[in-house]
């Protein structure tokens, strides 16, 4: 799988996170081909609020955007190796300053909240929505369910017999 981040605001608090593996890890757990592509970009507010006027219709920034490429309905399942295509997936557009607002304002880390962005922005490239209350539940159980696991992996076992 290639992740290609780039950054054009944020790169010195973001750099050193782990969001190509956490994308590889949602990818992988999502079931997608090895040859797929999805491209992270980290922008500031009024880069955001460009992009989420002019194809959402909405003003102001927005803390995350996502935008699909090949047809999620594509089935790629037959073409998984080297010699296949690229699949790629979409591209997701995270605003830092945001997500710093919201992290302050939730009493999460800056690397937490990204971590939720990023895997909602995937997760968005993945099929899930939240246009409805009954897919917005079934989207952020799944998040809960990535990030706990992805928390977890590599937590040592609990010896029980303690």
């Amino acid at each position: 799988m290639d992740i290609l981040i780039t950054f054009t605001h944020g790169e010195e608090e973001l750099a050193e996170l782990p969001l190509a593996s956490l994308a590889q890890f949602v990818l992988k757990s999502e079931g997608k081909p090895a040859n797929t592509e999805v491209s992270i970009s980290f922008v500031d507010d009024a880069t955001i609020a460009e992009l989420n006027e002019r194809f959402r219709g909405m003003e102001g920034p927005t803390d995350v955007l996502s935008f699909e490429c090949d047809n999620i309905a594509d089935d790629m399942t037959a073409a998984d190796g080297p010699a296949c295509p690229i699949y790629e997936l979409g591209d997701i557009i995270i605003a830092p300053d945001v997500a710093a607002r919201q992290a302050e304002e939730y009493g999460n880390s800056l690397e937490q909240e990204v971590s939720l962005l990023l895997v909602h922005g995937l997760l968005h490239l993945c099929g899930y929505d939240h246009i409805r209350d009954d897919e917005a539940e079934v989207m952020e159980a799944r998040e809960r369910e990535l990030l706990t696991a992805w928390s977890e992996r590599d937590m040592p076992a609990i010896d029980e017999n303690r």
